[in-house]
């Protein structure tokens, strides 16, 4: 299981809270903010980086080949970024590509996120009862018993490797990660792609980070 950082107890109650008031008195986000840590490893013979027109097919691993469905809708995302960056998709005949990709994912889903604990006392001010709570301006909100139990956390990741079909050598790497407490959703994968092939064919070096707003 990854290491998950270690926050101040306090600050997931308040998210919470805030979310809850927010939700009670009418307001809701329309998008969601996904912060997609990305790091990418170009090593492009000189002179050699994909041109326009380059064509490339995908190899898949043995344990990919026995998830077909899945598998072949994270090659699609993928090919979506490759084909706007003026490359080619070309499976048949894949004598014919250039370049071979390989597409990787993971997800894990853990009961709560960093911080949080479902056997934590409630911090917050205003607390009046363990039912409700009394809003700065009087109001009253009312809570259902056990909603302070905390969502679950989820954690994705997605890689990207293309290889020179002529030489099998691996030219470029990226992988793009994210956690939250956002259930998995095709919209979510979609952005981690969209990070991972974020600058390709020559991405910034270094770590960094590339924040999408998708739609919820």
């Amino acid at each position: 299981m990854p290491h998950l950082r270690r926050t101040d107890p306090i600050r997931p109650a308040l998210i919470a809270l805030g979310m809850a008031l927010a939700l009670a008195l009418g307001g809701c986000a329309s998008v969601i903010r996904l912060d997609n840590d990305v790091q990418s490893y170009p090593q492009w013979q000189e002179g050699q980086n994909p041109a326009p027109g380059d064509g490339f097919r995908f190899d898949r691993l043995p344990s990919q080949q026995a998830h077909d469905e899945a598998q072949r809708q994270l090659e699609s995302l993928v090919a979506e970024r490759l084909i706007e960056k003026g490359l080619v998709h070309q499976p048949e005949p894949a004598e014919t590509a250039k370049w071979s990709v390989e597409v990787s994912a993971r997800s894990q889903r853990f009961l709560y996120g960093p911080g949080g604990s479902p056997y934590s006392p409630w911090p917050g001010p205003g607390l009046a009862g363990r039912d409700y709570v009394v809003t700065g301006s009087g109001q009253v909100v009312w809570m259902p018993w056990g909603w302070w139990t905390p969502p679950p956390h989820y954690q994705r990741e997605l890689s990207v490797i293309v290889r020179d079909r002529r030489t099998g050598r691996a030219v470029y790497e990226s992988r793009a990660a994210h956690d939250g407490p956002w259930a998995d959703h095709p919209r979510l994968w979609e952005a981690l792609a969209q990070a991972a092939l974020d600058g390709f064919p020559t991405p910034p070096p270094g770590p960094r980070r590339v924040v999408i707003e998708v739609p919820r």
